[in-house]
């Protein structure tokens, strides 16, 4: 089967909305139909690449919408392992709060901050 570039130019839209923190823009697409798991050619969702480049209101609306905050990509990361590793705070406060596993992962996010030695991470990922 062909790929139909129309449709990869739209997903690339869709990636790059969720990348850049475009809440608004990419919210309305999802709540037109767009799946809010959908997923791209390295297996990361909208969630795991507002996640990963900071975008904490971008993560709580898409969890709202029914994100899985655990869905890993094909490396086995999780959003909130990218979020750890890139020691964004408040999107590890977003993510926690819409109910995603630290233990979940490969490495997961406690070894992912154990491991950069980031004991306030650490603490942030414990039990509440």
């Amino acid at each position: 089967m062909e790929p139909d570039p129309e449709l990869e130019a739209f997903a690339t839209k869709l990636f790059g909305l969720a990348r850049a923190g475009e809440t608004d823009a990419l919210c309305a697409y999802v709540d037109a139909g767009v799946p809010v798991n959908l997923r791209n050619d390295k297996g990361d969702t909208l969630l795991m690449l507002a996640a990963y480049h900071g975008h904490a209101a971008t993560v709580r609306a898409l969890t709202a919408r029914g994100a899985d905050p655990d869905l890993a990509n094909d490396r086995g990361q999780t959003p909130l392992a990218g979020a750890v590793f890139k020691k964004e705070t408040e999107v590890i406060r977003a993510l926690m709060d819409a109910g995603a596993d630290p233990a979940a992962g490969t490495p997961s996010a406690l070894d992912t901050a154990r491991f950069f030695g980031s004991s306030d991470i650490v603490g942030m990922l414990g039990p509440r």
